[in-house]
């Protein structure tokens, strides 16, 4: 058996002793290596000589059985010695930790064509499961267009601002990722078997715990952190005070990652974090996929033009002509010093900016005076 075989093995034995992201497992395995740690837990002994818990508990498992399975089921186990391994996944390390998990995972399983080391150029987008029609709309129509530009979508596959994510990228032809609290044979939740079926023979679906683990609330916040890692930047859609979306965002801001918001309508309650995440500077307010393109893209690239009105004609005159031209009436045609009283200039300043005027079609002139021509109507 070669090193990166044991280790492989290890990490599988050990990600089913404890629960994803257990700080105490993801710290000793990056001290120690986790054939060493998997080999002093496996040899614990309590002081009349029985094998500890832990140790019993491994010596269950079966670690070359579970990736046997997997294969079969078209599953792989992603570790960090492989070439398929995303890097940026390595910046957990210096993390912290956000409700007692955090660290690197052992490594991650994998279902889909797409390699996982491919996901440098990705957005995870999320949001509130109890989401309105209008955040479904943003997430949808954002997803699209930046999928449409090569950009991969991550999310977590719930409902609401999640699956809305997930089908806009389908639906602009580009690639995207459910990170899933169970294993990824698992659908979850089980209405979305046939968006998640989809992903997997697209994009990919990844996750932390062995096949055949069960969604917990507890692997839900440990998802959060995968999610964030794999991703350039993290987009809210929609979040309440206490959306587990918000935990996502915390753990990209912990990352260093660009993290965005979407802004919505102010009554609405399903808007109040992801207002409280710009409120406070921590999120950049985007409202489409330029815009996030924009900012997760290299130095000139995916620059957006800033939208302006038409420019009319009446915008280039001289602030003293344009004065005159506001106190020119539209068609009772007027004498000269009338039209000096009503802009408040004199007559040699206003009989000027007249012929001008006059010249370029904003007044014309008549017998009575002067009033607006074509250009000044316009």
């Amino acid at each position: 058996m070669t090193a990166r075989d044991a280790d492989r093995l290890a990490r599988v034995a050990l990600s089913r002793l404890g629960e994803p992201g257990d700080p105490r497992i993801t710290t000793l395995v990056a001290e120690m290596g986790a054939v060493r740690l998997h080999e002093a837990l496996a040899s614990e002994r309590d002081l009349e000589g029985v094998l500890t818990d832990v140790a019993a508990r491994l010596a269950a498992n079966d670690p070359e059985r579970d990736l046997a399975t997997a294969a079969r089921l078209g599953i792989r186990y992603v570790v960090p010695s492989d070439d398929e391994w995303p890097t940026q996944v390595g910046d957990l390390a210096h993390a912290g930790a956000v409700h007692e998990r955090g660290g690197v995972p052992l490594g991650l399983w994998v279902r889909g064509p797409s390699r996982l080391d491919e996901l440098n150029d990705s957005v995870a987008v999320v949001g509130s499961r109890s989401s309105t029609a209008y955040g479904e709309g943003a997430a949808r129509a954002l997803a699209t267009e930046v999928a449409g530009h090569g950009v991969a979508v991550i999310s977590g596959a719930a409902f609401g601002i999640d699956q809305a994510a997930h089908r806009g990228a389908v639906a602009g032809g580009g690639r995207t990722v459910a990170v899933l609290a169970g294993g990824v044979d698992r659908p979850y939740p089980v209405a979305h078997t046939r968006l998640l079926e989809h992903i997997a023979e697209t994009g990919a679906v990844v996750s932390e715990v062995p096949p055949g683990s069960a969604p917990t609330r507890q692997r839900f916040l440990s998802r959060n952190r995968v999610i964030a890692a794999l991703a350039r930047g993290t987009v809210v859609v929609e979040a309440a005070h206490r959306s587990g979306a918000l935990s996502t965002a915390r753990w990209a801001e912990r990352l260093s990652r660009t993290l965005m918001a979407v802004p919505g309508p102010v009554t609405s309650v399903q808007s109040t974090g992801t207002h409280g995440l710009i409120r406070a500077g921590a999120a950049q307010l985007v409202t489409s996929g330029p815009e996030v393109l924009e900012l997760l893209g290299t130095s000139g690239s995916h620059l957006i033009v800033e939208p302006r009105s038409e420019t009319r004609a009446r915008d280039a005159l001289r602030p003293r002509d344009a004065r005159v031209l506001d106190a020119v009436p539209v068609s009772r045609a007027v004498p000269t010093e009338s039209i000096a009283r009503t802009a408040g200039l004199g007559l040699v300043a206003v009989q000027s900016a007249l012929t001008l005027l006059l010249r370029d079609g904003f007044v014309e002139r008549g017998p009575h005076g002067w009033r607006l021509g074509p250009q000044g109507r316009a």
